[in-house]
């Protein structure tokens, strides 16, 4: 479907609270940018609840014309609003975290009784977050539309994850990141940023978890990275011996390529990339991939024809020492659009 009017995309774009300005309704968009403001268990750098709106401001500056995707600008995006009741709630419940968190650091256990009501109320309120997000990707999944989420950190998109599971049934997920996030309750947080793909891989739907880039882990995580078969990793390190050997970055997209399933979910989470295009991401780590290798690759997937149905981009966040910097907001908007425009010309083949 093409929405009923185009835009002129040497235009100014204007702040309407579109992503890049656009002026499509959600009933003339195929593209659904959707904001999940939440970084309640965030665990060292806080602020990426702040990400979506963010990444909403700095679009405006972008350029709507898309190398690989030709008149991107007429697909129809459209940017649900950044829910002021979930930003609300997130803030509340963050400060409860905080404690647990503290508690923690200076000796306690999760698990002592001393901490349990605060534990509990934010493992509810989490469970509550992931049912809103379940509620409204599945609506917009009904109305055949393409869903990019925004978070936040990175246990948002669990609910997304399982509208599509009930949408398209078996798939696989191409993760970017840094971290394989495959810790069983991480800090007694049932949902924490670091155990969403152990949440994840719960889902025996879930036929392929592809990790890409990833060079911080826990010997648990590794050790439940061998165990499921489902489950492989490309880890940063990896992937540069090969290139210090010669092995080139396309051959290494192909092998990737090639472990994934004909329908693929990609989780992209910033601080995949090298720290130095997400510098105020929550949990930063040396290394990674620069901004054109990861589009590259998702290109590749495209081209092998390769249907992504969803994707999520989590942990941007703004300089919250300096609110006029929009440095990661800028890369991460320029991440989204590019997610979006590709998730839409991997439907053309399917």
């Amino acid at each position: 479907m093409k929405p009923s009017f185009t835009v002129d995309p040497d235009d100014v774009s204007r702040r309407n609270g579109q992503f890049l300005g656009f002026p499509y309704s959600l009933e003339q968009a195929n593209i659904v940018f959707f904001p999940v403001p939440w970084d309640v268990t965030t665990s060292y750098g806080e602020g990426t609840a702040r990400g979506p709106q963010t990444i909403i401001d700095a679009s405006i500056q972008l350029e709507p014309t898309d190398s690989y995707v030709e008149k991107a600008w007429q697909i129809g995006h459209y940017t649900i609003p950044v829910n002021p009741e979930i930003q609300a709630k997130n803030d509340e419940t963050r400060d409860v975290a905080k404690r647990i968190i503290e508690y923690q650091e200076t000796g306690g256990n999760y698990q002592n009784n001393t901490i349990q009501p605060d534990l509990n109320f934010v493992n509810y309120e989490s469970k509550k977050l992931n049912q809103w997000v379940y509620q409204e990707t599945n609506s917009l999944l009904k109305q055949n539309k393409l869903v990019v989420l925004i978070g936040g950190d990175h246990s948002v998109p669990l609910g997304y994850i399982q509208a599509l599971i009930d949408h398209y049934g078996e798939y696989g997920i191409l993760q970017i990141d840094a971290h394989a996030d495959l810790r069983n309750a991480y800090e007694g947080f049932s949902y924490s940023h670091a155990s969403i793909m152990h949440n994840v891989m719960k889902h025996p739907e879930i036929s392929h978890l592809i990790q890409v880039g990833v060079r911080d882990y826990s010997q648990g995580e590794f050790e439940q990275a061998k165990q499921d078969q489902r489950i492989q990793w490309f880890s940063d390190w990896q992937l540069k011996e090969n290139a210090y050997s010669g092995y080139s970055w396309l051959n290494q997209c192909q092998e990737i390529i090639a472990r994934l399933p004909q329908q693929v979910y990609i989780s992209f989470d910033v601080d995949g990339l090298n720290p130095y295009l997400c510098p105020n991401t929550g949990t930063p780590v040396p290394g990674g991939l620069d901004f054109n290798q990861a589009i590259y690759l998702i290109e590749k997937l495209v081209q092998a024809g390769k249907q992504i149905i969803g994707c999520d981009l989590c942990e941007v966040s703004p300089d919250l020492n300096n609110p006029h910097h929009e440095w990661d907001g800028n890369v991460g908007a320029r991440v989204a659009y590019k997610l979006a425009n590709l998730m839409f010309a991997s439907q053309q083949s399917k």
